[in-house]
């Protein structure tokens, strides 16, 4: 069994985050998942929520997810989203107005992608 996989974590509108890992969890509607290398092949659905990428030099990449597909074969892990950003790249101050706007609204898909946003840049600190 391989000691890594290959994942490519992608958007709709760009490469988000590409490499070797020794694990990867993400959020499907049949729940969480993990994937490690010699995996047998998936394909699922994503939800709005984080994805935790553990990288082969004992580093972590966070993002927060929105929508998408999850697949696996031959050690090769592709995350392919409608929205995808890393933790790094989340404007807190922005998702905070974003959250505020969706409750007031009344919008629990907004909310929920907010959060998962506000959770994915608080993780990285």
């Amino acid at each position: 069994m391989a000691a890594e996989l290959h994942v490519e974590l992608v958007a709709a509108d760009r490469s988000v985050w590409s490499g070797e890992a020794t694990l990867v969890v993400a959020r499907t509607t049949s729940g969480d998942i993990g994937v490690m290398p010699g995996h047998q092949p998936l394909l699922g659905v994503l939800e709005t929520g984080p994805v935790t990428i553990r990288t082969t030099d004992g580093g972590t990449v966070l993002a927060a997810v929105h929508g998408g597909f999850i697949s696996f074969a031959d050690n090769k892990l592709s995350l392919l989203a409608e929205i995808a950003e890393l933790a790094e790249e989340i404007d807190t101050a922005r998702a905070e107005r974003a959250l505020e706007r969706a409750k007031s609204e009344s919008d629990a898909a907004a909310e929920r992608r907010a959060e998962i946003r506000l959770v994915a840049a608080a993780s990285k600190r």
